[in-house]
This record gives structure tokens, C-alpha cells and sequence, in this order.
């Protein structure tokens, strides 16, 4: 159970960050994307920081300070819930496989961490 938390939790925060990146970037990609789903260009960076915030609270969950890794995964579940609902609310279903995946990631995450 351990090893599959700490693998879990990490490809996580890896796939976490990197997307937090692109936001900061900003990627062609995230443009086209928060355009077609209504999220103003404006609130990139503070996504993008959301997220690296939850990637870094990943990685000092494992390192030793739980409590932070826990609310990590939480904060990251919340966070792509919200993403999702902005993709079925906006109707854009094509590619909300991904909020999907980072969702499913966060969420077996924060499963790990609590059984941990």
C-alpha cells in the first residue's frame, strides 16, 4: 500500500505541475481550451499556481508533514471537480477526458493518503 501511494501520489504531482506550467506558459493549448470553456485569460496564473501549490503539498505529504499531503489531495480533487462541471457547463465534452484523468489521479491520491 505504501509503495503504491508514494508511485500514485508522485505521478500525481508530476502530471500536476506540469499542466500548472502550461498555464503559466501560457500554452496554445490552455488558450484555446479556458477560452472555449469561459475561463478568462486573466485567472491562468492563479490556476496555475493552485495547482503547483497542490503539487508541492503532494510531495511534502510524502516527505513527512501528512496532514498537508491529505488536504493536498483534497484541495486537488475539488480543484478538477470544479474543472469538470466548467466543461459540462460550458458543454465542451470532447476533451474533458483530462480534468477527468487529473481528477481520477487526485482523487486515488487522497484515497492512498488516507489508508496510508
Amino acid at each position: 500500500m505504501n509503495t503504491a501511494c508514494v508511485v500514485v501520489a508522485l505521478t500525481t504531482a508530476v502530471v500536476t505541475a506540469g499542466i500548472a506550467l502550461a498555464d503559466f506558459v501560457p500554452a496554445g493549448f490552455v488558450l484555446a481550451n479556458s477560452a472555449e470553456v469561459g475561463v478568462p485569460r486573466s485567472w491562468l496564473p492563479a490556476l496555475g499556481a493552485a495547482k503547483l501549490a497542490g503539487a508541492a503539498g503532494l510531495v511534502v505529504g510524502l516527505l513527512g508533514l501528512r496532514a498537508l499531503g491529505i488536504a493536498a489531495a483534497a484541495g486537488l480533487v475539488l480543484f478538477f471537480v470544479g474543472a469538470v462541471v466548467t466543461h459540462l457547463r460550458a458543454r465542451v465534452l470532447y476533451n474533458i477526458a483530462f480534468p477527468g484523468a487529473y481528477l481520477g489521479l487526485s482523487a486515488a491520491t487522497l484515497a492512498l493518503m488516507l489508508a496510508r
